[in-house]
């Protein structure tokens, strides 16, 4: 029989996640956390450099502003 890689330990979790591929900051794979285009982004690295993303990926950046805190 196999363990269930994704099932954690009594002691133990898992974190899904991955660097930000501009900051190396560790990010979890929540859309309150990071935004994935080709590479990993970090909110907060989206936000400096929006300008450089489509079109498509900055009008996602606005719908997701009056669901953040």
């Amino acid at each position: 029989i196999m363990k269930d890689p994704f099932t954690p330990d009594k002691d133990k979790f898992l974190i899904a996640g991955s660097h930000c591929s501009l900051c190396t900051r560790a990010v979890c794979v929540g859309a309150d956390c990071n935004l994935f285009y080709s590479k990993r982004f970090c909110l907060p690295c989206v936000k400096d450099n929006l300008k450089v993303f489509p079109l498509e990926i900055q009008e996602d950046m606005d719908e997701r502003k009056p669901q953040q805190k």
